[in-house]
């Protein structure tokens, strides 16, 4: 399937990846070689219309729907990617929840919510998968952070604190797992042109921010930054967050 096939013989579990960058990096890794798990949350469609992109191309790849905040749902997707192709290598937290609400009308079911499926996700599918990276040898962990826990942003008090989270347990993880040979980094979306649901606004945080490059980015601008977090090149980086943004924040 590809030119440069440098993930050749991996597996990789991409959460959230039926549409836009969870998308994008499904694809990008899979033209690297590396067989993809594609996860979803419910829409089984995408899901599969992403597995059959992969395999029109000559590559491997499963659709599987689970929710991240799940952790039975999570241990299973797990066992069936072992199940198929043998290991996993790579995991890569992309699935995510991007409301706005104001603080004063958020309920506590909401705030959880988002938590639930942005850190509790990645921790879940970081301990059902960590067997299998820490046996891998060159296992790479890549949680999909966002700029507005670098800048903030209001209406997305939740949001926030959830991408901000993942900063931490990326570094915390890139302590706890160097011994293993597992690298762990964040890569922190800016301005991303993604679809959007019908009706659905884009959120009012985009409106405050400009960028350098003077235009939008793409998920395939996102998923060439993940490609190379997972690959050989890379094996000297651990901890970081790379910020893809046009230099709308630099940090």
């Amino acid at each position: 399937m590809a030119e440069n096939a440098e993930l050749a013989g991996r597996t990789a579990v991409v959460t959230g990846a039926g549409r836009n960058i969870g998308r994008a990096i499904a694809l990008q890794l899979a033209a690297a070689g590396a067989a993809v798990l594609v996860n979803a949350r419910a829409n089984r469609e995408q899901a599969q219309a992403v597995v059959r992109e992969i395999e029109q191309k000559g590559g491997r790849a499963l659709a599987h729907l689970a929710d991240v905040a799940d952790a039975e749902a999570v241990q299973a997707m797990m066992t069936a990617a072992v199940a198929r192709f043998g290991r996993i290598d790579i995991l890569v937290n992309n699935a995510a929840l991007r409301r706005e609400q104001p603080l004063e009308q958020m309920s506590l079911g909401e705030w959880r919510e988002i938590l639930g499926v942005i850190l509790d996700g990645a921790f879940l599918c970081v301990k059902a998968a960590l067997p299998q990276l820490r046996a891998s040898g060159v296992g790479a962990i890549v949680n999909i952070g966002g700029l507005s826990a670098h800048t903030g942003a209001s209406n997305r008090a939740h949001v926030v604190t959830a991408k901000a989270g993942l900063v931490g347990f990326t570094r915390a993880l890139a302590h706890e797992l160097a011994a293993d040979h597992v690298t762990v980094n964040c890569v922190a979306p800016g301005l991303i042109g993604t679809a959007r649901a019908p009706g659905a606004p884009e959120p009012a945080h985009h409106q405050v921010h400009g960028t350098l490059a003077g235009n939008r980015g793409t998920p395939d601008d996102i998923a060439a930054t993940v490609r190379f977090l997972c690959g050989p090149e890379a094996r000297y980086i651990t901890g970081q967050t790379f910020h893809v943004n046009g230099g709308a924040f630099l940090g």
